[in-house]
């Protein structure tokens, strides 16, 4: 079995070709390559060819933790013998190394993990659903260490930037999920959203996102971060395939869809640390929603401001006590957080939850007025490669935590110079994601 590791293997089996890539011109997203599939102008193996000749782009060529050509392909070829079709059938995505793919090394992007207890004995739940759906697993892809960080910085397995811009980190702590998309080494990316993993890298790289309502999926065979506030998600580039994406860990009996008619805009206020192209970009996005026929108002988020302080401690008792043993085996930031997380008292954890479950009734009471909440996924539009993000983490939390608190489905919006959040209620994740197709489509039609 090969496997590549920055630092680790110099070999590539497969000559790797352009950046920008296009096989047969066919535009590189899930609809697109579904229909080609479907009417055979190209078989999975063909997808998977091309999108493992654009595998580890970037220029620190630390997309992936772990890839084998050879088992992609050979998993191309059973995929080819299935008679059931899903939405998923014969396409090339990656998955976050945080879940467990039988025969391979499970980092949680630390080496530690990686080596011990070596490779994993089967796969996990969501690797398994992927599997018998009939994706092509093309990797395993980088993360910030233990998926506790969100720019992506990873001083074991280097710092991941972004194909075709290496000034820039992707953000993380899906880091590498936001790469192979960017690449073109998978169509569409695993990655989990505990304070922001997901709508972090979507927005500084110009992707679609979507983190889904906590809870959905089954994290058997996975790392977790916090069990309060780790969900699932995808990052792709097309907000059309949203909806192809609501699997594989839709729950068997999703609530019906019902189309959303009213949203609300984040008030001023609460954006004093947001650059003015991104809130530019904000208006634009709330004018294509009252283009779609939804009424627009404004809400105050003024009770948001504390969010980040609520939010940090819970997350750090949880990793605490997930990786007890472990804390001197990581880099000096987060085994900081983790020594301030397993000192937190029992009482102050209950009095911490008590504040969580107040915080998410009035995110609760939002949704329930205002049907969706639009605001910046970031209040910044790049991370420097190389530069002090030590003070960043705070900055951008500040606007994710909300959500990850509520436990809502939210998608990201490319919008210009950064993401925007758009969060339903939870378990309205199918309204949601068919609201983003609708939005892709007219998007479409204005450039048509």
């Amino acid at each position: 079995m090969l496997v590549l590791m920055p630092s680790l293997c110099d070999c590539d089996p497969i000559e790797r070709t352009a950046y920008n890539l296009n096989m047969n011109s066919l535009p590189w997203s899930v609809r697109a390559l579904r229909a080609a599939l479907l009417d055979g102008r190209c078989t999975p193996a063909d997808l998977a060819t091309e999108a493992l000749a654009r595998a580890n782009a970037n220029t620190s060529h630390n997309t992936f933790l772990w890839r084998d050509p050879e088992w992609t392909l050979t998993e191309a070829a059973r995929v080819q013998q299935m008679q059931a079709r899903s939405a998923l059938w014969g396409l090339p995505v990656s998955v976050k190394d945080c879940f467990d793919l039988a025969g391979t090394p499970t980092t949680c992007g630390v080496r530690f993990y990686g080596e011990q207890p070596g490779t994993a004995h089967a796969d996990s739940w969501l690797v398994a659903q992927l599997r018998a759906s009939g994706a092509v697993i093309t990797g395993k892809t980088h993360l910030h260490p233990l998926a506790y960080g969100i720019t992506g910085e990873n001083p074991e397995f280097g710092d991941c930037v972004q194909p075709g811009d290496a000034t820039a980190l992707t953000g993380g702590s899906s880091s590498g999920a936001a790469a192979s998309v960017l690449e073109g080494s998978a169509v569409a990316a695993i990655g989990t959203d505990t304070g922001g993993s997901i709508r972090c890298p979507a927005s500084l790289c110009h992707l679609a996102g979507y983190r889904a309502t906590l809870g959905r999926g089954d994290w058997r065979g996975a790392g977790h971060l916090a069990q309060s506030f780790d969900t699932m998600g995808w990052l792709f580039r097309d907000l059309e395939d949203a909806p192809l994406l609501a699997a594989p860990f839709a729950p068997a009996a999703a609530a019906p869809r019902a189309e959303f008619t009213r949203f609300a805009v984040i008030d001023a206020a609460f954006l004093h640390d947001c650059e003015p192209a991104i809130i530019a970009a904000l208006e634009a996005t709330a004018c294509e929603l009252e283009a779609l026929g939804l009424h627009r108002a404004t809400f105050d988020a003024s009770a948001w401001h504390g969010s980040f302080n609520l939010f940090a401690p819970i997350q750090a008792w949880e990793a605490a006590r997930i990786h007890a043993g472990h804390h001197d085996r990581f880099e000096s930031s987060i085994r900081e957080r983790l020594a301030r997380g397993a000192r937190i008292t029992d009482d102050e954890i209950a009095e911490l939850r008590a504040r969580h479950s107040t915080f998410r009734a009035g995110v609760d009471a939002l949704l329930a007025e205002h049907e969706l909440l639009l605001l910046p996924a970031t209040p910044v539009a790049r991370f420097v490669a190389g530069a002090d993000q030590s003070q960043i983490r705070a900055r951008v939390l500040r606007y994710t935590t909300p959500f990850s608190l509520a436990g809502v489905p939210v998608v990201t919006v490319p919008a210009g110079a950064a993401g925007m959040q758009l969060a339903a209620a939870r378990d309205s994740d199918e309204a949601l994601l068919a609201l983003a197709a609708r939005l892709g489509a007219q998007r479409r039609s204005a450039r048509a």
